[in-house]
Formats: structure tokens, sequence, C-alpha cells
């Protein structure tokens, strides 16, 4: 791991002092120094502190030894392009396949949602989920099914199962299009996405139902972008819906998406 030293060359680089960073942190100065001395772990809080501060995905200051890297990319890296918050070089770490080679679509079922976020880059975990195919869908790209709970995204009903395309690069993330989303902190949500990593490496997530509020959500804090494609769901209109209550309901969705739409023109 090269958290310990990352950290110390990191905070060289940018010509702060211990007390500094442990100032800024709300930590201190003692802590810090345990932390660059190896003399102490830090926990999740504390990593998710530090990606803040120096604009840097956790992966990167735990898996990376940045004393090895060029100075252009450093950086590139302390301008925000890092390659673990661009997505740029993510892959599918996990995934399963058919008995003829092709891709499956994993499902990730209401109850499975913890464990995925614990265990989505893990193929043993993966390969427990139960998982189907769609013809219709591309053979050349990657699918995921993940269940939805709450009513944020109505009139798309609670329980359904939103089918999502892998997204490589979140750069390429489009705006007002629902991304199924997952993140460190709120695990897996399902939202109508702005796109603002260039301009200040966030995303902002919206909900088709208007009472809930817009939320910005850090690119540090992102692990998975799926591309919202369809959905699956058992309830249907009632037999004795009226013709009425149907152009009703769409006229109400249509109303939400193009409120959304103004939102993210202004």
């Amino acid at each position: 791991m090269y958290f310990t030293a990352n950290i110390r060359l990191l905070r060289k680089r940018r010509g702060r002092t211990q007390d500094d960073v442990a100032f800024a942190l709300n930590m201190k100065r003692s802590t810090l120094s345990g932390y660059e001395n190896r003399v102490a772990e830090p926990g999740i809080e504390e990593l998710i502190a530090f990606s803040k501060y120096f604009n840097v995905a956790i992966d990167t200051l735990v898996r990376v030894d940045l004393s090895k890297l060029s100075e252009s990319q450093l950086s590139q890296l302390e301008k925000g392009y890092d390659v673990f918050i661009t997505g740029s070089k993510l892959r599918v770490l996990a995934t399963t396949v058919s008995r003829d080679n092709e891709e499956n679509i994993e499902m990730v079922s209401e109850k499975a949602r913890a464990g995925y976020v614990s265990g989505y880059a893990d193929p043993e975990y993966i390969s427990i989920l139960p998982t189907f195919r769609l013809p219709f869908l591309s053979r050349e790209r990657k699918y995921r099914a993940f269940q939805i709970e709450g009513d944020s995204m109505h009139p798309i009903p609670e329980k359904s199962w939103v089918i999502g395309e892998f997204v490589q690069n979140w750069n390429l993330i489009r705006n007002k299009h629902a991304y199924i989303l997952l993140t460190i902190e709120d695990g897996i949500v399902f939202k109508v996405v702005e796109n603002r990593i260039r301009m200040d490496g966030k995303l902002v997530l919206h909900s088709l139902n208007s009472f809930y509020k817009p939320y910005e959500l850090p690119v540090t804090q992102l692990r998975e972008a799926w591309k919202f494609v369809t959905f699956l769901s058992s309830e249907l209109p009632g037999p004795n819906m009226e013709k009425e209550e149907l152009v009703e309901t769409i006229r109400i969705l249509k109303n939400e998406v193009k409120a959304i739409q103004t939102r993210l023109n202004l």
C-alpha cells in the first residue's frame, strides 16, 4: 500500500506543512504524522477526507506509487485528471459469461445491494449473482440489472429492474440521461445526471419525482456508472384503468422530464 508515501509526496508538492494539512482536515498534527510514518492506519472516513483534499481517488492514493510517475503525469493528476476519477482506464473487473462465452446480465436484487457495494470488483461475489439474457441487447456491450427502491424515479415503479450499459469513461456521461451509479456513501442510486466532471469534478443528480431535490456527487465518490437502457417491472396498469388516466400519467412524466431539462439549461 502506497498511501503513506503518497500523502507525504502530495503534501510537499503543494508546499504544505503537516500543521497546514492537519488543520484543513480537522485532525491533530500527530495523527497526520502517524499516517505519514506508517505508525497508524487511516479508516474509511480519513481516506475519503484525504481523497477530497488532494482531489485524488482513494484507489490511486492506496494502489499507485506516485513517486514512479513522471512530472507531467503528476501535474495532470493534481489537476484532477485521475484515471480512477475520469474512468478512462476502468474496466469491469468481475463479470460472468454463458456457456457459449457471451456476457450475461447479472442481477443485483434489492437484498444484494449492500453486498454489491463491497463486492462489485470481486469475481467470486459476482459469480453467485443470478443472470439472464436479453436477445435484443448488443453482444458487444456489458449490461447489468439493478432492482430499484423508493419512488424518486416515479413513474418507474419501485422494485423494477433497471438495466444499464457499463460506462468506461465517466467524462462521456451525457447530460439529461439516466444512469445507475455505484457510490461510496449512498450505495446504488438511479438518477438523471448532469455531468460537471470537467468543470468542478462533480455530478449533479436529479430525480424524476420533483419531491426530491437535486444534489451533488463528487466524482471521487463514484465507483461505477451504468447508462440506463430499459427496465423490467411486474406492475402493469389495472384492467379498468381509463384512457384518460393513462394519458394523464404520460403527461405528468413528460412535464417532470421537461422541468429537469429546463433547470439544467439555466
